[in-house]
């Protein structure tokens, strides 16, 4: 991953806003340690941090086209970039960047190129020609981009928040799959597939058209210059994406670079659910597996570093974010660049399990629809920031353009959770490949119950920041939260803990309208919450939330009369949690 900031308008274009603009890109340096570049033209800024990836050695940014008057900074992975270059054969590329294409193919296409794009990528483009410029984010929004404006007019872009939050008076998450354009004045949506209207799909459910797009997305994501591994939590989607990438790797190109044998990560409490899987998978399918320890203690000093780099208050991604952001620091001293990582199967196929509770494949499909629209707010945001924390990119075949398509135009009674027919959550993925003569994994994987990151690098993960976070935060604090912080108001003392924190790093009011809010329950959406009357009882984005479902669920809300009513109407509190009660008449 890369960092870029990119500047346009600005009424000062003295050399003191140029050293100004590469102190703010410093902020990003994190994220791409190899080298950093700027491009100045009059009032226009584009700088980048660069991560190197694929041609480390000619590819640094930003890039051009022929005669220097397109400028563009790229962060990112173009896994069609060969084929586009095929298209462009009158032109001259000076590197073998992946991402040089997209100079090219505006020259060549104008804006309406970005749709052509396979890949992960946020980048900001100008034509010097008429000072115009454009920027676009990938389909789903796995990488990261913010988008603000300065008092003096200017236009800013950056990965990451802390580039652009102290110069700008409003800045707000860049819409995914959209593109701005200076020409037309606004954002727009370049990326319409057909499950983005929810309309409720037919297609007949076919698991070997299913395993060869899934088999596809992993292979394309091979594509590196540098040692890369997979993230094995020994849960299904990351056992998928590691047996998949060791079953082919052998006849990839990236083999004779890097060696046929493919290597794992994993982290976890010691005798954590991830860490006995993870390792049970790695020998089934003889990867050279490593596995990395942290205590309850570590991850709570890791607490404030953390917030800083994800940019968020939300509860179920810092709770996550923390043992990725730990791993990815013991990867990154492995030598280790780049990593595939399971994300975005559960928004796909309702993996979640809460999703045992849809009463219709209706309202099944429109939820996942709904999950795959927040990605970039909740796992794509933990998944990139985590990892490019510590310079290492993390690559998500399941959020590939193609098996996207494929997978939601299922129809969605396939997906469906019905015991009575034996399928469990993701029943048709794991059906897929459930292969007996060539099996990829072992049964009990291909059927092991959902567990979320953060339930399973160890139960007492969670617990013990629930436990940490009421020893700083006393139940007057909660009592009057609404009043501290009106918008997006902490409903737990651990969620009131983190935002105290978010909001030393980031204090404007832009800031904390970048996190979503709302109730959930075992990470579902608010509206999915309507499903079981029980779950408002028990507001926790965890999956023991998940009430009558996860093998190890918490235990319903016990309802406990506050001693003091003096701070408005009845409230209830348990384990850190402060909820509204009916008003006595």
């Amino acid at each position: 991953m890369c960092g870029i900031l990119a500047v346009f308008g600005c009424v000062d274009n003295s050399q003191a806003k140029r050293s100004r603009i590469i102190e703010l890109s410093r902020r990003l340096r994190h994220r791409g340690p190899d080298w950093s570049g700027i491009h100045c033209h009059q009032d226009c800024y584009l700088a980048h941090q660069r991560l190197a990836i694929v041609d480390p050695t000619s590819g640094d940014q930003p890039l051009y086209n022929e005669d220097k008057t397109v400028i563009v900074t790229v962060n990112g992975e173009i896994y069609n970039h060969r084929q586009l270059r095929e298209k462009l054969k009158s032109h001259q590329f000076r590197t073998g960047s992946d991402c040089e294409v997209i100079a090219h193919l505006y020259e060549e296409y104008g804006e309406d190129f970005v749709d052509m794009l396979d890949g992960m990528f946020s980048f900001v483009l100008l034509d010097t020609r008429d000072k115009s410029f454009i920027a676009a984010r990938d389909a789903i929004g796995i990488t990261p981009l913010y988008i603000g404006w300065g008092l003096d007019g200017s236009v800013w872009f950056a990965s990451e928040m802390k580039a652009l939050s102290d110069d700008c008076e409003r800045f707000m998450s860049f819409l995914p799959g959209h593109i701005y354009s200076s020409k037309q004045g606004g954002l727009r949506r370049w990326y319409n597939p057909l499950w983005y209207s929810e309309q409720i799909p037919s297609t007949p459910y076919d698991p070997r058209v299913l395993r060869e797009a899934f088999e596809k997305a992993v292979l394309k994501r091979l594509m590196t210059d540098v040692p890369f591994g997979v993230l094995l939590s020994g849960g299904l989607d990351s056992s998928l994406v590691a047996a998949v990438a060791s079953r082919h790797l052998a006849n990839s190109d990236v083999a004779c670079q890097w060696g046929s044998q493919l290597h794992t990560f994993c982290i976890g409490l010691k005798g954590s659910p991830d860490l006995k899987a993870a390792r049970e998978v790695a020998d089934y399918i003889g990867t050279r597996h490593h596995e990395f320890h942290f205590t309850v203690q570590e991850g709570i000093d890791a607490l404030e570093e953390v917030i800083y780099h994800i940019e968020t208050y939300d509860v179920t991604t810092i709770r996550a974010s923390t043992p990725m952001f730990l791993m990815s620091r013991k990867i990154k001293s492995l030598g280790v660049k780049m990593v595939l990582s399971g994300e975005g199967s559960d928004e796909i196929f309702g993996g979640y399990l809460y999703f045992h509770k849809a009463p219709n494949k209706e309202e099944f499909h429109e939820e996942t629809c709904r999950k795959i629209k927040a990605l970039h707010l909740y796992d794509c945001l933990r998944a990139n920031k985590a990892t490019s924390a510590w310079g290492v990119e993390a690559r998500v075949p399941f959020l590939d353009k193609e098996f996207i398509n494929v997978a939601m135009s299922i129809d969605p009674e396939w997906k469906m959770i019905r015991p009575d027919l034996g399928r469990i959550e993701k029943w048709v993925l794991r059906n897929a490949f459930d292969d007996d003569q060539k099996p990829y994994l072992p049964k009990h994987i291909l059927y092991r119950q959902k567990e979320q990151f953060s339930d399973g690098v160890g139960y007492s993960w969670i617990d013990g920041l629930k436990d940490h976070a009421d020893k700083l935060v006393t139940d007057a604090m909660l009592m009057n939260a609404s009043f501290i912080y009106p918008e997006n108001t902490p409903t737990t003392k651990e969620g009131y803990y983190y935002r105290t924190i978010f909001e030393k790093f980031f204090p404007k009011n832009a800031a904390r309208s970048t996190v979503p809010g709302g109730p959930s329950v075992a990470c579902s959406t608010a509206k999915a919450v309507e499903w079981d009357a029980a779950w408002s009882k028990n507001p926790d984005p965890s999956g023991r939330a998940a009430l009558g479902v996860h093998a190890a669920a918490y235990e319903e809300a016990v309802d406990v009369k506050p001693a003091d009513l003096s701070n408005g109407p009845p409230q209830k509190i348990k384990k850190g949690i402060v909820e509204k009660t009916a008003t006595v008449a």
